[in-house]
């Protein structure tokens, strides 16, 4: 055998690591390849098992498998929606026992901590919070949903604001809005609907990356304000296209980041809307921010500091106390900052069950597999550098009333305490990864389907169960309640590793699609009958 060349890097071929096997196994199978594990105790045999239960991520490169089905229910939810002929029909459950129950003693603990409070027994009142919060839990899980009244009661004042529409913006019709969500059908058989794609105004000219041509001149301070605002100018465009158009617009949207990182919004909406009608309520549409004026940093190096006794943040050389919050929003006068959308608005008609309205809802779910950060990632020096001076803006831009960022301007947030770092908040919009963009990517309406995705979930269960019926295969599912589920302790000797679990769950999921096939095969018949999905679904 020759000997290698001194000094020449020697190629090696590693044989791949178990894990890695494991994970390209269960991926091959669409098995969750990042399970949690969970103790499930059978009350009638007494049996203990330990079952993986899958994480529900909703990005690629954490989990492929459960990332792709997250995807494929909210394709099915958008479809389901988008073209409706009938009102979907929502109906809510009556209360139960056990919430009635779990409410009553919320109650009580709401009476008794009032009296806590009074009395300035703080280490009572703090644990009473804690039992409040597991009671809260408990009625969410028990399929309750809504608000619950908070425990400390805030005192609201009566801020006045004017109700007249800025002068810059177009005047608006205003139709009296009907209950109906479903659209208009035109010649007794089309009832089209639409696609729509909204994006912010411009900051000043970029290239084809979406870097500024002039950095100096772009208008660094109104994109991560307007980033930060986006989500409440959306909301607002529902408001004024319903009043508009005299109907209860339904719509499913997903926003996403253009090259220049700023959000834009696509949206499919149920119904016909005249392209003109769109394209007015946008211009007409703005969103005011009545926050106290932030546009001066009051504290660069020196911070302010909590005061325990006054229970605020003081100066840390007069220590003169900071404003409140509440004082400094009394004080507003004209609002800091006013959001509006840009000149480009992109509207277009689509009718059900087309190859182009299947086109569409891979277009609107195209990114939902992709966390904010990878969609984002700069692959140029000038993004790079773009990116950096966008968050280096949104750092100090406040985004919410409860941000530590309002410290930096010499006012106290809602809710500050001496856990509060000057300067410092978790929100997305000032992670560099996000840069701004809100954390819900998809935005649908209460009554789109109907259904929400749990319900969508359990139809393609249902689907899936009903098929195997039909051909003599049956999974009976015991009570729920036969079942108690806790979750594994760290250091759980008798707890499995996690690639055996996965590996139980790859065979498991080979034995269910195996069976799947099988009914599949016998419902659709002899050779020369309609094979086709749909005849299969009628049929089950």
């Amino acid at each position: 055998m020759p000997a290698a060349t001194s000094g020449t890097p020697v190629g090696r071929v590693r044989g791949a690591l178990s894990t890695e096997v494991v994970k390209a196994t269960a991926e091959k199978y669409g098995v969750c390849v990042r399970p949690f594990t969970m103790e499930v105790g059978d009350t009638e045999t007494g049996e203990i098992r330990y079952v993986p239960v899958p994480c529900g991520s909703t990005v690629e490169s954490q989990c492929l498998p459960c990332a792709r089905k997250a995807k494929a229910l909210r394709q099915a939810q958008c479809r389901e929606g988008w073209h409706l002929a009938e009102e979907p029909v929502i109906t809510r459950e009556k209360p139960s026992e056990t919430q009635t129950e779990l409410l009553t003693y919320r109650a009580d603990l709401a009476a008794h901590y009032r009296e806590v409070v009074a009395a300035g027994n703080e280490a009572e009142a703090e644990e009473l919070r804690a039992e409040v919060a597991t009671v809260d839990a408990e009625l969410r899980a028990s399929g309750m949903t809504g608000r619950l009244p908070a425990l400390d009661e805030v005192e609201r004042r009566a801020v006045k604001r004017s109700t007249r529409r800025r002068q810059d913006a177009p005047n608006l019709p205003r139709r009296k809005v009907s209950k109906s969500t479903v659209g208009r059908e035109f010649a007794g058989k089309f009832r089209p609907s639409m696609f729509v794609t909204l994006t912010c105004d411009t900051y000043g000219r970029v290239r084809p990356d979406g870097s500024p041509v002039d950095p100096a001149s772009y208008d660094y301070r109104r994109a991560a304000r307007d980033a930060v605002h986006f989500a409440a100018l959306v909301d607002r465009w529902w408001q004024n296209l319903r009043r508009v158009v005299g109907w209860d617009v339904q719509y499913f949207a997903t926003v996403e980041p253009q090259k220049r990182a700023a959000p834009h919004l696509h949206a499919a909406l149920r119904g016909a809307i005249s392209h003109e009608t769109i394209r007015l309520v946008t211009e007409a549409t703005y969103h005011q921010v009545w926050w106290p004026a932030h546009d001066e940093l009051v504290y660069t190096e020196r911070k302010p500091v909590w005061d325990p006794d006054l229970r605020s943040f003081v100066d840390p050389e007069t220590r003169d106390p900071l404003t409140a919050w509440d004082d400094a929003v009394e004080a507003v006068e004209t609002p800091a900052h006013v959001v509006t959308f840009g000149a480009q608005v992109h509207s277009k008609g689509l009718l059900g069950g087309t190859e182009e309205a299947g086109r569409h809802i891979g277009y609107l779910t195209k990114y939902l597999t992709k966390s904010t950060g990878e969609v984002v990632e700069a692959d140029t020096a000038g993004q790079q550098d773009h990116h950096d001076m966008l968050h280096a803006h949104l750092a100090v831009t406040p985004c919410s009333p409860r941000c530590a960022v309002w410290l930096l301007y010499g006012i106290n947030p809602k809710g500050a305490n001496g856990k509060t770092t000057p300067g410092h908040c978790k929100g997305r919009a000032h992670r560099r990864a996000t840069l701004g963009l809100p954390g819900r990517r998809v935005l649908v309406s209460r009554k789109w389907s109907g259904k929400t995705v749990a319900d969508h979930k359990a139809d393609r269960r249902g689907f899936v169960l009903s098929a195997l019926a039909a051909v003599g295969i049956s999974k009976p599912e015991p009570a729920p309640d036969r079942f108690v589920w806790r979750k594994v302790e760290p250091g759980d000797t008798h707890c499995p590793p996690r690639d055996q679990l996965v590996m139980r769950a790859i065979s498991e999921r080979i034995t269910w699609q195996a069976e799947y096939s099988a009914a599949m095969l016998a419902a659709a018949g002899p050779p020369g009958q309609e094979t086709s999905a749909t005849a299969v679904r009628e049929a089950a």
